[in-house]
This record gives C-alpha cells, sequence and structure tokens, in this order.
C-alpha cells in the first residue's frame, strides 16, 4: 500500500485522482497562496503601525518644542556655587535619573523669576529600569547648610543663588548629582488636573480652605479646588509638612494619571498632556525635545509604582534671626542620599516608610 503525499494528506488530490467518497472525479489541485498573503498584511500591519508610532512621536516632539521653555542659567551645565563642593559623580552605567523640581505655590508667577524663596522643592527620581518613580519633597523650613551662605532655611537657597545654588544645596545635603532641573509654575502644573478631568487623593485630614471643604478619606479634585489643597497649610496640624504631603500627593495623582496606558494609548489626550506640562515648565537646555518624549514613553508605571518620600527631619526648633525650622534627621538623610546615589530608593522605604 503506497503511502500518501503530503497533498493527500491534507485532504488534497492530486491531478488523476480521486475526488474523495462520492468519487466526483479528478480536479485540479490548487496551490495554497495564504501563507503569502499572511506575510503581506503582516508587512503591512506593521508599516502602518510604524509610520503611526512615528507621527505620535512627532505629535509629541511637536506639543514639547511649541510649549515649553529652557534657560540658559539652569543647571546642570554650570550648577557649582560658590563654597560648593565639586559636584557628586555618577557612575557611567547608573541609567536612573534626578529631576530637580522647584516652584512656587504663589499667585504671582514671576516669583520665581526673580530670586524669590522656592516655596516647592522636590526631587523626582526615575529608577533605571523605568519601573519605579519617587518624588522627594523637602520642606521649605528645613534648616540646612547652604553653600558658601552658611546655615539656613533650604527655601533660602534660590534667594540667595538662584537655581544654580538651591541644586547646590540639594547635591550637597543629599551626596548625589542631579541630572536635569524644571522651575515649575506650580499655579499652571496644578491646572494639568482639569486637563486630566480630576485626579484622586488620600486625604489624611479634613479641612476647609477658601470655600472648599476637602474630608479625611479619598477625594478627587481639579482645578482651583486642588490648587487649595496644595497651598493651605494654616488650617493642617502639621502646617508645612502637611502642605508638603500634599503636594506630594497631587503630583503622584498627576503623573499617575498623566503617564497611564490610558492616557498615553490615547494621543490627543496624552498630547493635550504633555502640552499642559511643557506651557508651565521651564528646563536646561541639556534636556531636549526626545530626551522628554523617550523618557515618558519608557515609563513603565501604575500608580503603585510612584511613591512619596519626605526629606527626613527629627524635630523642631527656633533660631535667632532665622525664625523657626525644621531639624534634618542626620541618620535618615544619609540614608535617603545613599539610596538616591545607589537607585535603592525601594530599599529607604520599606525600612523607613514613605
Amino acid at each position: 500500500m503506497s503511502t500518501p503525499t503530503d497533498d493527500e494528506g491534507l485532504g488534497l488530490v492530486s491531478s488523476g485522482g480521486a475526488a474523495g467518497p462520492g468519487n466526483a472525479g479528478p480536479r485540479r489541485r490548487k496551490k495554497r497562496r495564504w501563507p503569502l498573503r499572511l506575510l503581506i498584511t503582516l508587512l503591512v500591519v506593521v508599516v502602518v503601525a510604524a509610520a503611526a508610532g512615528g507621527l505620535y512621536a512627532l505629535s509629541i516632539d511637536r506639543s514639547v518644542s511649541q510649549n515649553i521653555k529652557r534657560a540658559d542659567n539652569l543647571p546642570p551645565d554650570e550648577p557649582t556655587a560658590p563654597g560648593q563642593s565639586p559636584r557628586p559623580k555618577k557612575d557611567t552605567d547608573d541609567k536612573s535619573l534626578n529631576f530637580v523640581l522647584m516652584g512656587s505655590d504663589s499667585r504671582d508667577p514671576s516669583k520665581m523669576q526673580d530670586n524669590g524663596r522656592s516655596d516647592t522643592l522636590m526631587i523626582m527620581h526615575l529608577d533605571s529600569d523605568r519601573k519605579g518613580a519617587y518624588i522627594v519633597s523637602f520642606p521649605r523650613d528645613m534648616y540646612v547648610d547652604i553653600p558658601g551662605k552658611g546655615k539656613n532655611k533650604i527655601n533660602a537657597a534660590y534667594s540667595f543663588g538662584g537655581p544654580q545654588l538651591a541644586v547646590a544645596t540639594l547635591e550637597q545635603l543629599t551626596g548625589t548629582r542631579m541630572d536635569h532641573v524644571a522651575q515649575v509654575n506650580f499655579e499652571g502644573f496644578i491646572s494639568l488636573t482639569e486637563t486630566l478631568g480630576g485626579v484622586t487623593v488620600q486625604n489624611k485630614h479634613a479641612f476647609k480652605s477658601h470655600g472648599y471643604s476637602y474630608p479625611k478619606g479619598k477625594i478627587t479634585i481639579q482645578g482651583e479646588e486642588a490648587l487649595w489643597f496644595v497651598r493651605e497649610r494654616h488650617h493642617l496640624p502639621n502646617g508645612d509638612l502637611d502642605r508638603s504631603a500634599n503636594q506630594r500627593k497631587v503630583v503622584q495623582a498627576i503623573m499617575a494619571k498623566g503617564l497611564s496606558s490610558d492616557t498615553i494609548r490615547n494621543p490627543m489626550k496624552f498630547n493635550s498632556f504633555v502640552s499642559g506640562v511643557a506651557k508651565d515648565v521651564t528646563v536646561d537646555n541639556k534636556l531636549t525635545n526626545s530626551d522628554i518624549r523617550n523618557t515618558a514613553l519608557s515609563l513603565r508605571l501604575s500608580p503603585s509604582d510612584i511613591k512619596q518620600i519626605q526629606a527626613p527631619i527629627s524635630g523642631f526648633d527656633n533660631v535667632s534671626g532665622v525664625g523657626s525650622i525644621d531639624v534634618v534627621d542626620e541618620t535618615k538623610m544619609k540614608a535617603l542620599g545613599k539610596a538616591l546615589k545607589n537607585d535603592k530608593l525601594a530599599d529607604y522605604v520599606e525600612k523607613y516608610g514613605e
């Protein structure tokens, strides 16, 4: 008995063979062309996807370039301040990123342009694998050594020497090199809550401010309501510490929603978000449009991957000529700086909390 050919095994019959159970007669074998058609279809899909991806990237670049501002006087070009030790070095294989965010919650948007005090000072750390982000805030009354100026509140560094001295102070305090700097019009940044349709935060203390009520627990806020949530400190039990915590919460919520997969998959919504960020941010000249786009699209974050950390303090005091201060917890600060430098903030949070 002969062995069936491959075609016969597939239920096909060569010319001259039986046509099947009914023996309907011979029929010509048809060549199967679906593999070629499938290949062509896949190639078309790949080309279209690549083109769409390219257009998406271009639209993001355009959203950034048409709105963002850059300043020659921002670090990291020449951030060394008088009296500062040499800048901390960064390992060449370290792909983590440290962004200094400096902003003002003042209604006067020019305050950050005339060497006024920085009311908001944060480091945003992105892990090397882009799977974790950490927002570290520094209370404005934290009493630190300002290079060349002696001890003072950390928010005075900007007043004494602009963004260069503010960054120099952070680098000296943490022993960690800062990669980029962004000056943020905080009032405009908070308006992103409207672009995103509101953001949800966990409110620790119930309070009221300027006609708005903020109950304890999960609340969704946007616009003016969100702005007063991050401004208020007088009606909070821990004053500026609680305000700093609320600022971190809102920044975290904006990042989580703005960089979520749902937003990124929606080109119109994501471009609107990117444009909104760019309008209210001034960055250093080394932070290019492609850097911003590539960093944003490289993130693999869920809301739980964005952590908040308050720079550690051990208590409060009053210093003549300076006023009330937050005393730095030197042990924890050393640990925080080491974690920042070694890209190990997850270990810090596990040991000390947020």
